[in-house]
């Protein structure tokens, strides 16, 4: 089973090591775009482009599904992906899981980038799932930034900005950026503990297994590999991705047994 995976940087390393969790007898593909990044501040048509790329980069071998962990990604270059690769290859977009945080009827936040937060799709999810709940879009400047960066000083202030935003009554908050899950942690003490996160990374797992027809399996044998392609070009996962959790994890060989690096917390 060989999986690819196409971001513009390392916001898909959650959604990886979900994948890596639930099957590590999968081949694994991550085709990142250093040299374009970020995607959010280009034009529809650009965006599309660029997810293109990185999916044709990773098709030798063709994969058996392609993953895009990005929503900006998947807004704008779904359709494009699927009239290219589809049926013969499955390709699974994210969607911020909005549904699943407004069950309890409490009022939410919505994290996403700045583009997102004032994006018609975004709305639309909101208007959909959450017609009668009190939900505060809070616009996370510069937080996706920081999260590839590793700068821990730009991590701190950017998650504080983003916490001041959401109102105290708050009893869950979306992550609706993929990068924003490698610092849940931090998040999640910057409100206090108040709050319940959603993140989508394990949801997109499930259904990436579900269009190839295979089921979950933790206890296979951890025989599947992880290569990393940079705008196409074969490379090994950046520094700022060991730092992470979800990059330290998928570093580890196959044996299990030691990391690829030292990893280093922003």
């Amino acid at each position: 089973m060989r999986i690819a995976l196409v971001d513009s940087g390392i916001g898909m390393l959650s959604t990886a090591a979900a994948l890596r969790r639930a099957r590590p007898d999968a081949d694994l593909v991550l085709s990142m775009d250093p040299d374009h990044m970020p995607w959010g501040a280009r034009s529809d048509d650009e965006v599309i482009g660029r997810a293109l790329a990185g999916a044709r980069a990773a098709g030798d071998p063709r994969p058996d599904a392609i993953v895009v962990p990005c929503n900006t990604a998947s807004v704008h270059s779904l359709a494009a992906l699927r009239a290219e690769f589809e049926p013969r290859t499955p390709v699974i977009g994210t969607v911020p899981p909005i549904k699943p945080a407004t069950a309890s009827g409490d009022p939410i936040a919505v994290w996403a980038t700045a583009a997102t937060s004032r994006s018609r799709y975004q709305t639309g999810l909101i208007e959909r799932f959450a017609p009668d709940i009190a939900v505060t879009q809070v616009a996370c400047v510069g937080l996706a930034e920081a999260v590839e960066s590793a700068d821990a000083r730009a991590l701190d202030e950017a998650v504080s900005y983003a916490a001041d935003l959401t109102p105290d009554d708050v009893t869950g908050v979306v992550l609706g950026c993929t990068h924003y899950d490698l610092v849940s942690e931090r998040i999640d003490a910057a409100l206090g503990r108040r709050a319940s996160l959603f993140t989508a990374a394990e949801a997109v797992c499930v259904q990436t297994l579900r269009r190839l027809g295979a089921a979950p399996d933790p206890d296979a044998p951890r025989t599947g590999t992880v290569r990393v392609l940079r705008s196409g070009r074969p490379d090994t996962l950046p520094d700022s991705a060991l730092g992470y959790p979800a990059g330290a994890f998928l570093a580890l060989p196959p044996d299990g047994r030691s990391v690829a690096a030292e990893v280093r917390r922003p």
